[in-house]
């Protein structure tokens, strides 16, 4: 039995500035009886900037099942219970789709209170919207899975939005470049704080700047899209050789090359397995 006046409240946070908060987020952290936090230290020096005293909760990837799970019984028994993350909105690239999609199965009430967000901030920053953008967040960290990823996506013909961290952003834009193309991209940085930052150029440009300047800061990356959507070609023997190739090319072994062609063209494994072999006597 669900007892009334429950409500999970899904909030947005500032993603650097802590002015950017809505007065509704402001009342409903007050007025709940629990708060679960991302990180409990980052929530509070919110909650003390605008002199919120209020139980938090910590709930992030590593105790997401067993947090979600208390949370849904404290629901039940009519709680109201604010989830935020450290910066934007719980669920986009951070804690909290999994809890939703469990209090939504339970039958349990909830809300989204909208606020700031970097994807759509850095996308609007970039110059490159026209129309439609898809965004993706991070990429895995497996070459092969990059590969697949973004074989998927080379084919869009609207902007594609990426989260990057710091230490990471290099690679992440040499991944883009050998598999998309050398296209004109966005790169933002520190998004509403006092050293915010965007780069525009193409990528082989921003690598080579990010190379020279040691990036810092949590980054938003926006590509340009295909300049024109791709038409589906034959899957010739040819075709998958030179997709067997530009696999080998980033360092995969030939099992993991193999495995991401076929998921890449979409064919069988053994038929992609033949063209390595044959690849192997042309070599040869």
């Amino acid at each position: 039995m669900i007892r009334r006046g429950s409500m999970l409240y899904v909030c947005a946070t500032p993603i650097g500035n802590l002015e950017d908060i809505t007065l509704r987020v402001l009342r409903i952290l007050q007025e709940v009886d629990l708060i679960a936090a991302e990180d409990t230290r980052q929530t509070r020096k919110l909650l003390s900037h605008y002199q919120i005293s209020q139980q938090l909760v910590s709930f992030h990837k590593f105790n997401e099942h067993e947090k979600a799970e208390q949370i849904l019984e404290m629901l039940r028994q009519g709680k109201k219970i604010a989830l935020v993350s450290d910066a934007g909105t719980p669920g986009i690239s951070d804690p909290g789709a999994d809890l939703i999609a469990k209090v939504i199965a339970a039958g349990l009430p909830l809300t989204v209170l909208p606020g700031a967000n970097a994807c759509i901030t850095a996308v609007i920053q970039s110059g490159l919207l026209t129309g439609p953008f898809y965004f993706h967040g991070f990429l895995p960290r497996r070459q092969s899975q990059i590969a697949e990823v973004l074989a998927r996506l080379k084919l869009l013909a609207c902007p594609l939005v990426f989260y990057e961290a710091p230490h990471r952003i290099i690679a992440c834009l040499e991944a883009l470049k050998a598999h998309l193309g050398d296209r004109r991209c966005s790169v933002s940085r520190e998004l509403t704080k006092k050293f915010e930052e965007t780069k525009r150029g193409m990528l082989s440009e921003l690598i080579a700047f990010f190379k020279d300047n040691a990036p810092r800061g949590e980054f938003v990356i926006v590509v340009e899209g295909a300049e024109e959507a791709f038409e589906s070609e034959e899957i010739t023997e040819e075709r998958i050789q030179a997709c067997l190739r530009e696999q080998l090319a980033q360092g995969l072994s030939t099992k993991d090359a193999v495995k991401t062609a076929a998921k890449i063209l979409g064919v069988r494994k053994n038929e992609v397995y033949q063209q390595a072999l044959e690849l192997e006597k042309i070599e040869d």
